[in-house]
């Protein structure tokens, strides 16, 4: 029974790597090195009492890359209805070094 089920049973077709894993967010903000003037600038700006203490944790800066992105995209689906308004919940990239990479 084995020997049928090897010859004639269904064959799996194994895929050379899953979809998801093909594919890697686009973060919309990457951390800022350079924040000791920003943090300055917005604890300024928040404390306008003088009895507030305010610590900043992070500051991020928009992602460019992401952000010429979704204006694209956005302008690109706008084309045919310019009163309609969009939304740019998350960008993918594929990732390099795959198989199907063409050099």
């Amino acid at each position: 029974m084995g020997l049928f089920k090897r010859l004639f049973g269904e064959k799996e077709i194994p895929l050379e790597e899953p979809v998801q894993d093909r594919w890697q967010n686009i973060p919309p903000y990457i951390e800022e090195r350079e924040y000791q003037l920003a943090s300055l600038v917005a604890s300024a700006i928040a404390a306008s009492d003088s009895n507030s203490d305010f610590v900043v944790k992070r500051v991020r800066k928009r992602n460019p890359e992401a952000q010429l992105v979704s204006i694209i995209a956005t302008i690109v689906a706008t084309g045919e209805q310019p009163e309609s308004v969009f939304r740019v919940t998350s960008i993918k990239e594929e990732k390099l070094g795959g198989s199907n990479d063409v050099a």
